[in-house]
C-alpha cells in the first residue's frame, strides 16, 4: 500500500518533516518513493509548503494519508479540493485556486507579530508578577491588622452586650 507519511529530518530536538509518497512496509526515514513537501513546526506560524498537483496525483491514485497528513491537508484546505475534483471539477482551477491560497496566507504570515514581540510580553509579564509577589506579603499584613482590630472589637463589644441583656432582664423581672 502507497502512503503519503512524514519523514523526520533535522537536527535532535529540531524536527522538521518531508511530506513523502512511500510503501507503508518502508521503514519512517527510509525508502521512499518521492518528496512532495515540507513541513517545519518550529517557525511562527507553521509553515507548510507541498506540491497541490502531486498530492492530488497521488490521492487519485488511491495513497493512503496518515492522521498528520490529513490534518495538515485539511487545514490547507486540499482535502476539500480533492473532493471537489472527485466530483468533476476542473484540476487546473483547482491548482489555481490553491496558489492563490498559499499566496494569501503567505501574505498573512508576513503581518503577523514577530517573536521578539512575544518576548517583550512575556518579560513585562514576569515584572507583573514580580510586583505582585512583593505587595503579598504587605497584603498580608494589612489583613492581619484588620483581623486583630475586629477580633478586640469583638472582645469589648461581648461584655457589653452582656451587661446590656442582664440591666434588661433585671427590670423585666422587677416589673413582675
Amino acid at each position: 500500500m502507497v502512503k503519503i507519511r512524514l519523514r523526520r529530518t533535522g537536527a535532535k530536538k529540531q524536527p522538521s518533516y518531508r511530506i513523502v509518497v512511500t510503501d507503508s512496509r518502508s521503514p519512517r526515514d527510509g525508502r521512499f518513493i518521492e518528496i512532495i513537501g515540507h513541513y517545519n513546526p518550529r517557525t511562527e506560524p507553521v509553515t507548510v509548503n507541498i506540491q497541490e498537483d502531486r498530492i492530488l496525483h497521488w490521492l487519485t491514485v488511491g495513497a493512503q494519508m496518515s492522521e498528520t497528513v490529513q490534518k495538515l491537508l485539511k487545514n490547507m484546505g486540499t482535502l476539500d479540493r480533492f473532493a471537489r475534483l472527485k466530483q468533476g471539477a476542473d484540476l487546473q482551477q483547482l491548482l489555481a485556486e490553491a496558489e492563490a491560497s498559499r499566496t494569501k496566507n503567505t501574505e498573512e504570515a508576513e503581518t503577523q507579530p514577530p517573536k521578539a514581540k512575544k518576548k517583550a510580553g512575556k518579560q513585562a509579564e514576569a515584572e507583573v508578577t514580580a510586583q505582585v509577589e512583593t505587595a503579598a506579603p504587605e497584603a498580608t499584613a494589612q489583613v492581619e491588622t484588620a483581623k486583630a482590630e475586629a477580633t478586640a472589637q469583638a472582645e469589648t463589644a461581648v461584655p457589653e452586650a452582656t451587661a446590656q441583656a442582664e440591666t434588661a432582664a433585671s427590670e423585666v423581672t422587677a416589673e413582675s
